[in-house]
């Protein structure tokens, strides 16, 4: 059978969630797109009807549905009907596209694909990305030890055994995916990666540079944390406010750029109400074409997230930017880090604000670690290396399912 570098492949990927959203999964199935296009394959993406189109990425959506406009983010009961209605998608894609393999994206996306797989004969890879139960239990969508969790994590292993190969993003989720008895031999590890030309240090002039801090209210002579990400309480937003509010009590000179969405009005009410309005900015959704601006306006990057199932993609951006980076100590932290990392004890506020304030007041020594978390997202996590790993995956995929 000749590789899939020297053929060109039909991929269609199914993506249970609105793409494109400017945050988490959504960043690693662009990227991943992007990249397979660049080796001339071409890719079709079955998502949700309320999202934004990206220019040069095929996309497929279910039929508009008018009371739901706002994009979904995480566990939601208005999936269940919106799954159905891809599941629909997806079949009519499959028969248009006459796609070669499906790639699919969380574990409702596995359903479905491999559920369309096995009624079209395509071959699937599931791309895991977390436990569907611990998401659904950080979004407090269920409580710990009740009759629904129990109940899926019986649907989450089922679903697992739909694909044929599952890639992980870590080997702490490889870990996990075969503690939980999956077979090792069936799954293949694809890191996350990085588009580190445009996430660079020098991507903005020192007069843009100015001119956007300006804008956003941030004042010369102020040094910056920057968080970029989803806002919720299981992304650390509520610790990260109660350190900037002792950091920002100790050192008036600091500003915390916190961009993302949901809640970020909530939250900058919040920073109003503790006082710490007049060094805070909530400017909600950054764009993800526009994220390497923002975040070359910090002098240090903050990563509270508290699950510890799911991969941390904002800390690939970080790194590429040579920003050092304070995150909880966490296994998909350490995985992406490594000894550069500057870690706080998972949940623990007093060592986050600790971390942060060695970073503000010891500004060389922190952009010397810097420095080196951008060597090593060069060395180490482009997409150029990544997509390799990717087409190997499907190598191994078409070879064990052509008859």
């Amino acid at each position: 059978m000749t590789p899939a570098r020297d053929r060109k492949l039909r991929i269609l990927m199914v993506a249970p969630t609105s793409f494109f959203a400017d945050y988490g999964c959504h960043v690693r199935i662009l990227e991943e797109t992007r990249a397979l296009q660049s080796r001339g394959h071409e890719v079709l993406i079955c998502t949700y009807h309320n999202g934004n189109d990206v220019e040069g990425i095929p996309t497929h959506r279910t039929i508009d549905i008018p009371w739901r406009k706002r994009v979904v983010v995480g566990s939601s009961k208005h999936k269940l009907y919106l799954d159905a209605m891809l599941s629909f998608e997806v079949l009519r894609a499959i028969r248009r596209f006459k796609p070669d393999l499906i790639h699919a994206h969380l574990h409702e996306g596995a359903l479905i694909g491999g559920m369309a797989g096995l009624l079209t004969r395509r071959p699937v890879v599931f791309d895991y990305q977390g436990s569907l139960t611990e998401e659904m239990l950080d979004h407090g969508f269920m409580r710990h030890d009740g009759k629904r969790e129990w109940a899926m994590r019986r649907l989450e292993r089922t679903i697992e055994w739909f694909p044929h190969l599952v890639i992980t993003s870590s080997d702490n989720a490889r870990c996990r995916l075969a503690s939980s008895g999956y077979p090792d031999e069936k799954i293949m590890t694809v890191f996350d990666a990085v588009d580190t030309n445009r996430f660079s240090p020098t991507v903005m002039s020192p007069e843009e540079r100015a001119s956007l801090r300006e804008e956003l209210g941030i004042r010369p002579d102020q040094q910056v944390v920057g968080y970029l990400g989803l806002l919720a309480p299981y992304q650390g937003s509520d610790l990260l406010m109660e350190a900037a509010r002792r950091i920002i009590e100790q050192r008036p000179e600091t500003f915390f750029l916190i961009m993302g969405f949901p809640g970020n009005e909530d939250y900058h009410a919040e920073a109003v109400r503790t006082g710490i309005g007049g060094n805070t900015s909530f400017p909600g959704r950054i764009s993800y074409r526009e994220a390497h601006r923002y975040l070359a306006l910090a002098d240090v990057a903050v990563a509270p997230k508290m699950s510890l199932t799911e991969g941390n993609g904002k800390l690939y951006n970080y790194m590429s930017m040579g920003l050092p980076v304070v995150a909880f100590d966490a296994p998909a932290n350490r995985e992406i880090l490594g000894d550069e990392g500057i870690y706080a004890e998972h949940g623990n506020v007093d060592q986050l604000t600790q971390h942060l304030l060695w970073c503000l007041e010891n500004p060389e020594s922190a952009r010397e670690v810097g420095c080196q978390l951008r060597r090593r997202a060069v060395d180490h996590l482009s997409w150029d290396a990544r997509i390799e790993e990717l087409l190997d995956v499907y190598d191994r995929l078409m070879l064990e399912t052509t008859p």
